[in-house]
């Protein structure tokens, strides 16, 4: 820094207020300082940096061993968000087992991050990070509305419902829910959101039959539906290809035969066949969120007022009234 300092002809506190982006530098000087940084090489030693101020400015993140696409897209939209506010990210992943998440939080730990955004979809990794007691402000994403302290989620009862009453509105009684595992919670809220509206109408539970979120096992549980079944709630998008691709497959009509909803609304929705009729999630808004709730619990913002956001429905052409 006073190398650049004596190059542009300026005090080193002056290249300083130039890095931080300080108003009130006069354009002239700044350019000045941006040329002889060029002309030099200089890079911030952020570890340097980080033992003057305390501070790293890096988020870390936990996300999941096995590839799921809304804990990705949310950690995707951390990283973007957390760069719009001068932020950085580091991320590692975990199985949901006390000893892996401890690991996962000392590698992050080690490295001092100033906050922690975890998918935390398994209770196990909420209590495991309870109990390490980090000590930095933590947001916990994805818990389907589930207590779980300070959270970044979307409402999964809410969304469960949106689903079964689009069905029961359209006339249909005979409804099976084809649900993800249930050592997920968001999974296990959809699967017990089915049996409360369920009873709610008085109709009869169909066996709800669990999948893996793959679409390998959606193709799998189109066997295991009720011969009288006329519709289908899947606990997510890619099991609903899988049950639609096996039922087209073997001459049931959807939406004549069965009507289909699934859970998402990921991209490929809009172009099944017929498009998918599913339930919104925005993991982006999730992923802004998470980072307005750690930016103000590191004094950078004002806190958001909510912290779980409402689904929506977006209806295709994969429902329609039930065959007389």
């Amino acid at each position: 820094m006073h190398d650049v300092a004596a190059l542009a002809g300026v005090s080193h506190q002056t290249v300083s207020r130039v890095l931080n982006d300080f108003e009130g530098i006069r354009p002239e000087t700044r350019e000045r300082v941006q040329a002889a940084i060029e002309e030099l090489g200089y890079r911030r030693n952020l570890a340097a940096r980080a033992l003057v101020t305390g501070q790293t400015q890096t988020i870390g993140m936990i996300g999941p061993v096995v590839p799921d696409i809304g804990p990705l897209s949310t950690l995707h939209a951390i990283e973007r968000s957390a760069r719009a506010v001068g932020l950085h990210t580091i991320m590692t992943s975990t199985e949901p087992s006390p000893g892996a998440v401890r690991a996962a939080l000392e590698f992050l730990l080690g490295r001092g991050i100033d906050a922690l955004a975890l998918a935390a979809q398994h209770r196990e990794i909420i209590d495991a990070v309870q109990a390490a007691d980090p000590g930095i402000p933590v947001v916990h994403l994805l818990t389907g509305g589930s207590p779980a302290g300070q959270s970044a989620s979307i409402d999964q009862v809410a969304g469960a419902r949106l689903a079964m009453e689009h069905l029961l509105d359209l006339g249909h009684t005979r409804i099976q829910h084809v649900a993800g595992p249930q050592s997920y919670t968001e999974a296990r809220l959809r699967a017990d959101t089915y049996r409360q509206i369920m009873a709610e109408r008085g109709l009869a539970t169909l066996p709800i039959i669990e999948g893996d979120w793959t679409a390998d096992s959606g193709f799998e549980a189109a066997v295991a539906l009720e011969a009288d079944a006329t519709a289908v709630f899947c606990g997510n998008d890619q099991m609903a290809f899988g049950l639609l691709h096996y039922l087209t497959e073997n001459g049931v009509s959807v939406p004549g035969d069965m009507s289909l909803v699934g859970f998402d609304d990921t991209s490929e929705a809009r172009h099944s066949v017929p498009p998918l009729t599913t339930v919104r999630q925005d993991f982006a808004a999730v992923g802004q969120l998470a980072v307005d709730l750690l930016a103000a619990r590191l004094g950078r913002a004002e806190a958001p007022s909510a912290q779980t956001l409402e689904p929506e429905l977006v209806v295709r052409y994969t429902t329609a009234p039930p065959r007389i």
